[in-house]
């Protein structure tokens, strides 16, 4: 059964390395397997990845053009401790920021339901469907809060 993992969580972050990168992949970037990585991004585990394979993941992932899922992992994590702050304190640049990896994350998950390998090929699934319209809801969200904090200055 899969994983339900928080967004902001570096366990997302690892889970979306393994879909972004091969086993070989992994093996020659950190010198671990894949069963390392599944065992880091279960949020039921103890294990944990180390702070310097995090960055080569990302730097491998970046390689392929792809975002780096750890460093999004880091900003989403750092951006909950914001979210509960007044609109007023709000820095409107860093919710761009925020809007931009959210569009980021949409266009992504677009792309890989209409992918001819993802669950139904091109036609879209309905897990599919579902994710596209959470990630939608994220980006209306981020609007609301930023228009709400540009009212307010």
């Amino acid at each position: 059964m899969v994983k339900i993992r928080k967004v902001a969580s570096l366990e997302n972050g690892l889970a979306d390395v393994i879909k972004i990168l091969s086993e070989d992949e992994i093996e020659t970037t950190i010198g671990k397997g894949i069963s390392f990585l599944r065992k880091c991004s279960d949020p039921d585990q103890p294990q944990q990845i180390d702070h310097n394979d995090s960055f080569k993941l990302d730097q491998a992932c970046m390689k392929k053009n792809k975002a780096p899922p750890m460093l999004n992992a880091h900003r989403f994590m750092i951006s909950q401790i914001f979210d509960g702050k007044n609109h007023e304190e709000n820095d409107v640049d860093d919710m761009l920021v925020k809007f931009t990896i959210l569009y980021g994350r949409l266009s992504e998950t677009i792309n890989n339901s209409q992918d001819p390998k993802s669950d139904k090929g091109l036609e879209i699934s309905e897990l599919e469907k579902k994710e596209i319209f959470d990630a939608i809801k994220k980006l209306e969200d981020k609007i609301l809060k930023i228009k709400l904090t540009i009212d307010q200055k």
